[in-house]
């Protein structure tokens, strides 16, 4: 008897914390396991407990920013798949100095609840 194949759980960093919990009922409501955290040093606490396969963050956090959450992540957590996203047109000097240093990371144009089916199937993987 094969065991049932485990949900991908999904982590959203964001600190607009409407957003991250929309994203993770949206999420959820799909099939996913998710969780939502507002701040990187959330994210690095519960990580160390609950391991995403794909984290979702925030670019513009405050404390730590989302960029350098997700150099730290890659680096601890190799099999997490990250993505980045930003409402702000700032973020654009940040993501420049990562890839200077040799860090990619794949950049979301849209979170709207209205597109999150695309989302998923762009980001990912089915839930299970």
């Amino acid at each position: 008897m094969s065991s049932p194949i485990e949900p991908k759980r999904v982590l959203f960093v964001d600190d607009e914390r409407v957003i991250a919990d929309t994203l993770a009922i949206i999420f959820r409501n799909q099939g996913y396991v998710t969780r939502a955290v507002y701040s990187a040093e959330q994210a690095l606490e519960l990580m160390s407990d609950w391991l995403p396969d794909l984290a979702i963050i925030d670019v513009l956090l405050p404390g730590m920013n989302g960029i350098d959450l997700a150099i730290q992540l890659k680096a601890e957590y190799p099999d997490c798949r990250l993505s980045l996203f930003s409402g702000q047109a700032l973020t654009g000097d940040l993501l420049e100095l990562a890839r200077q240093n040799g860090h990619s990371f794949e950049i979301l144009q849209s979170l709207l609840p209205q597109e999150s089916s695309l989302l998923m199937s762009t980001i990912c993987f089915n839930p299970n």
